[in-house]
C-alpha cells in the first residue's frame, strides 16, 4: 500500500497547494486524493476518516461547482469571513458532528472489541468533525475554513503515524504548513472587509 499512499499524499498536497492559491485545480486533485483515501482509511480501520473522505468527494464536486459559477452580478465567489453567528454555528457543528460520529462508530463496530477499547473511535471522530466543517467552509470560500484544517491536521499527524501510515502523516504535516500559509494569504485578501 505504500506506493498508493504516496500517490494519494502527493495528490493531496497539490490539492491544498491550489486551495491556498485560490485556484480551481484544488478540486480535480482533491477528488483523486479522496477516492484513494477512502480505500486507505478502510484498510487502516479509520472508518470515520473513510466516511469523511466520501463527504470530501461530494464537497469537492460541490466546491468545484461553487468556485466555477458566476453570480447574478457575473462575479465569481469571493473569499469572505464568517459572521459571529456563522462562527458559533461552525463550532457548534464540530461538537454535534463529533458526538454523532463517535456514537455511530461505536454502534457500527460493536462487535470489534479491540477497536472499541482503543482510542481510535475517540480521535477518529474528533478530527473528522473538524475536517467536515472545514471542507464545507472551503466550498463556500470562508476564511475560517483554514482554522478547522489547522486543528484537524494537528490531530491527524500522530493518528496516521500510529497506524503505520507514514506518508499520510508526512502529508498532514505539509497540509499543516500549507494551511497556515493559506490562512495568512486568504486573511490578507479579506483584511479590507
Amino acid at each position: 500500500m505504500n506506493w498508493i499512499e504516496a500517490i494519494a499524499a502527493l495528490l493531496g498536497i497539490l490539492s491544498v497547494w491550489y486551495a491556498r492559491k485560490e485556484n480551481i485545480l484544488v478540486f480535480p486533485f482533491g477528488i483523486a486524493n479522496v477516492v484513494i483515501y477512502i480505500y486507505i482509511c478502510f484498510a487502516a480501520r479509520l472508518y470515520a476518516n473513510a466516511g469523511i473522505n466520501a463527504v470530501y468527494l461530494i464537497s469537492n464536486i460541490f466546491g468545484w461547482y461553487m468556485w466555477s459559477r458566476t453570480g447574478d452580478d457575473n462575479g465569481k465567489l469571493q473569499i469572505s469571513r464568517n459572521s459571529s453567528m456563522q462562527n458559533l454555528f461552525s463550532w457548534g457543528a464540530v461538537v454535534m458532528i463529533y458526538i454523532a460520529v463517535f456514537f455511530l462508530l461505536r454502534r457500527v463496530n460493536d462487535d470489534d472489541n479491540a477497536y472499541l477499547q482503543s482510542w481510535l473511535p475517540w480521535i477518529d471522530a474528533f478530527n473528522t468533525s473538524f475536517f467536515l466543517v472545514a471542507t464545507l467552509l472551503m466550498a463556500i470560500k470562508k476564511l475560517e475554513n483554514w482554522q478547522f484544517w489547522i486543528i484537524g491536521n494537528i490531530i491527524s499527524i500522530p493518528i496516521y503515524a500510529s497506524q503505520g501510515l507514514y506518508f499520510t502523516s508526512i502529508q498532514y504535516s505539509v497540509f499543516l504548513a500549507l494551511a497556515i500559509l493559506g490562512w495568512k494569504e486568504w486573511k490578507a485578501k479579506t483584511d479590507h472587509l
